[in-house]
This record gives structure tokens, sequence and C-alpha cells, in this order.
């Protein structure tokens, strides 16, 4: 009789420099490629992980969520995540595994996701790969004030990435803001789902914002324009992080 396949989530997280984003890609490293090749060599039988969405070349992940069907027996999660990570090269860390019904889907069933985006004013060579560097005077109220606008729309084409496969650009925003730690300025969002390049794109377009260059009112007609030539340019990726996915487990 064969065994019967039980499914787990994978909560990890992942430095994205060297990685060509979460998805196999066929000219580049990815995060879920190491993590099959892994996986299939720990349990002995050939694994395919499946991820909660993409995230694009240089992206980091703070709580990025996969889920995978095993035949093999876990006897103690712990103790597999001590030996996955030991697999596991230094920038990719599983910190928590549990089972779940076999028909919850890491992707499809995800309620929500949240980014953070970092803007250090400050140069520091310790965060050169995690956060954006950019010195000019931002006025934060004014870009406070732009990010609650994002609620009042759910076509966000203009942010969107050209030419991509998805059947539609709409998306429900829950949580938009800024806020400011020190020298760095953070951006948070969270919603549903999320178009390519959405959020580096938004964050690109609010900083001209805060740079007093485009208005409010100019903000709105970005977005009713549904053209992606009218928004900012989209900011570089090394200061992204998918920060959580929500799901009700």
């Amino acid at each position: 009789m064969k065994n019967l396949k039980i499914r787990y989530f994978i909560y990890i997280s992942y430095h994205g420099k060297n990685y060509c984003g979460w998805q196999i890609q066929k000219n580049g490293i990815s995060v879920q490629q190491i993590l099959n090749e892994k996986l299939s060599i720990v349990l002995k039988e050939e694994i395919q992980v499946t991820g909660c969405g993409r995230t694009d070349t240089g992206v980091h992940a703070r709580n990025y969520v996969a889920h995978f069907d095993t035949s093999a027996k876990i006897k103690s999660p712990d103790d597999f995540i001590i030996k996955m990570n030991k697999f596991l090269p230094q920038d990719i860390v599983i910190h928590k595994m549990i089972q779940v019904q076999d028909d919850l889907h890491a992707r499809f069933d995800a309620k929500e996701r949240t980014y953070r985006y970092y803007i250090s004013t400050k140069k520091d060579p310790f965060r050169r790969e995690t956060s954006w560097y950019y010195p000019t005077p931002l006025n934060l109220k004014l870009m406070n004030q732009a990010a609650a606008v994002l609620h009042e729309y759910t076509d966000f084409t203009s942010f969107s990435k050209l030419h991509t496969d998805v059947k539609t650009n709409n998306c429900k925003i829950k949580e938009a803001f800024w806020k400011q730690e020190g020298d760095m300025l953070i951006f948070e969002i969270t919603a549903d789902r999320f178009l390519r390049n959405m959020v580096r794109a938004i964050v690109g377009t609010l900083v001209e914002i805060g740079r007093e260059k485009i208005t409010l009112q100019d903000f709105r007609k970005i977005i009713e324009s549904k053209d992606r030539g009218q928004a900012g340019k989209s900011v570089p990726a090394e200061g992204l992080f998918l920060e959580g996915v929500g799901y009700e487990l």
C-alpha cells in the first residue's frame, strides 16, 4: 500500500541578494530551487515546494510561507528544522514548521500579505544590502496622506509590471503607512494580494510626493490613469521585505 502523503507549512526567512527571487527560473538560482534540492536530499524523495507567491530578484523575506507534501515520517519537526538548516545555505533559514490539512494551499489560501520597504537616510555599510540609501529630505506627513489615498482604490495597474499573466489588477489594500525609526524610514503595506513590482512602484511614487515633486491630486490621477508610465520609478529591490502572510488556520 502506498504511503499517504502529509502536507507541511514551513515558515522561512531569506536574504535575497544571491537569488533571482523565490520562483524557479532558467537564468539563475532561486530560493524555491534550493529548498526543493535540500528537502529532497533530507527526506530521500523528490519534493516540490509551493510558495505563497513570487518575490523579485534581490527582494528579501522575513516570514515567507511555503508548503510541501511528503510520505516520509517526520517524528520531530524541531529536530527536522535543525537538520534542514544545516543543509541550507547561510542566507536561507527555516524557523517554523507545522502539519496542515492536505488541501491547505500556501498561495491560494493566503488571506493577506504584508511588505515593508526600508529607506536609510544615513549612509551605513551594514545596511547597504537591506535598505535603500536615500539622503534627500522627504515630507513624511505628505507621504502618509498619499498612502491613505491607496485605500480609496482597488485597480493598481499604474503600479504593475507590464505584460504579466494575471487576470486582474485589483487588490484590496488593508493598511498602508510610513513611520520613522531613527534614521530609517519604513513603509508598511498589507493587502489581500500584490501585483508584480507593485510595492516598489508605489514607494517610488510616494518618494516623489515626499520630495514635493507631485501633489496628492497628481497621485490620484496617476492611479486613475492605469498607466505604469505615469507612476514613479521602481525603487531598488534590496530595501523590500516580505514581512508576513496571514491564513485562517
